[in-house]
């Protein structure tokens, strides 16, 4: 465990890329969840299987295959992300990094999807029924009477999805990010020696951020727990 003790500079460089992913991919598929689920649930029949053939194949997609078409086979075909080129104090924001945040967005908006649409599911029909009687139309209904309750509803299985979110972050250090996952890769690759103490303080990293993450989902299921 020296070895990581010795090099907190790097640990918090590479906990700096892990929660970068972490961040922007699960607002960007939450965003995208949240229409998909409109979607689903919606009046438009060709909308409904357009989302339902999203969510199937991605949801069958390993994430690795995903994460590999956006690195290496989307600037084949025009999916170039050239464009981004930002430098955050000493985290670089590039276009392997977005390609990666892309795949983890688009990979995650499925089981958003699936997560939210549980919780639409679970609002009682006649409150959709009632807000149509009144005049407001599909928009309207979804935004103002099903979304605020199927958010609340749908809180513990969107905690586990973005709990997974967070560990799927490890398969890009294979793809050229300096993450925790490629930083304990090298760590254990200098100092084979220090293996089992370098697993366990890795481990013990993302115990706690996963911790971090139940804390607030409990937190939020609580204030917003229906009688």
């Amino acid at each position: 465990m020296d070895i990581v003790l010795d090099n907190l500079d790097l640990m918090g460089r590479a906990l700096g890329y892990t929660l970068l992913f972490f961040v922007i991919a699960a607002v960007l598929s939450l965003t995208l969840g949240t229409v998909l689920a409109a979607m689903r649930v919606g009046p438009v029949s060709v909308l409904r299987r357009a989302a339902a053939a999203y969510v199937t194949l991605v949801r069958n997609t390993p994430l690795l295959v995903v994460l590999l078409f956006f690195r290496v086979a989307g600037p084949k075909v025009g999916l170039n992300f050239s464009f981004v080129d930002l430098q955050l104090g000493q985290w670089r924001i590039n276009n392997i990094f977005a390609a990666l945040v892309v795949g983890l967005s688009i990979y995650t908006a499925a089981f958003v999807c699936e997560a939210l649409r549980s919780g639409i599911n679970a609002v009682p029909l006649g409150q959709a029924e009632a807000a149509r009687a009144i005049g407001l139309p599909f928009g309207g209904v979804m935004t103002q009477v099903v979304l605020p309750q199927a958010i609340r509803a749908s809180v513990p299985p969107m905690a586990s999805v973005q709990i997974a979110l967070l560990k799927n972050t490890t398969v890009c250090g294979a793809l050229g990010v300096v993450e925790l996952f490629a930083r304990m890769r090298s760590f254990t690759n200098n100092d084979p020696t220090q293996r089992v103490g370098i697993f366990i303080a890795f481990a013990a990293l993302f115990v706690v951020l996963v911790l971090i993450v139940s804390f607030v989902a409990n937190r939020l299921e609580r204030r917003w727990r229906i009688a």
